[in-house]
């Protein structure tokens, strides 16, 4: 594995987290909030309509979650651009500090809410996520 393929695998994290943005964003409206009703109910296995999305609290969440997510999906693509060539490693371990506390409070937060299933999406997430970021790139 070299620099190179840890910088384009930045894409892929940030894709990875900014995906869930839509999803977020859509179920800030009523109209518009299968979507993320249907993840909530994926994520929350098994698959029977629960947990209920759409109190005004909920979307108001959604909203401020499809916000946070594109911004961290977006910062990590600028790292990727701005900062990556000049610290490799430093972006390197800023974005998998990044997921690793990510995936360490939305699971215990997770189990807390009584949705333990969600940590195994989490885990896919984390391994798609990080992928080869996990170790350092040789020196070239």
């Amino acid at each position: 594995m070299t620099y190179a393929f840890q910088k384009n695998w930045l894409l892929v994290t940030g894709f990875v987290i900014a995906s869930f943005a839509p999803v977020m964003f859509l179920g800030a409206m009523q109209a518009t909030s299968a979507p993320l009703q249907f993840t909530l109910d994926l994520l929350g296995l098994p698959l029977d309509g629960l947990p209920v999305h759409g109190d005004p609290a909920s979307r108001f969440l959604a909203a401020i979650m499809g916000g946070l997510l594109l911004g961290w999906g977006a910062l990590i693509w600028c790292l990727r651009a701005w900062v990556f060539d000049a610290a490799p490693e430093g972006v390197r371990r800023s974005v998998v500090m990044s997921v690793v506390l990510w995936f360490v409070l939305d699971g215990a937060g997770s189990v807390a809410s009584g949705h333990a299933s969600n940590v195994l999406f989490n885990i896919a997430i984390l391994v798609a996520a990080v992928g080869p970021l996990w170790r350092p790139a040789p020196a070239a």
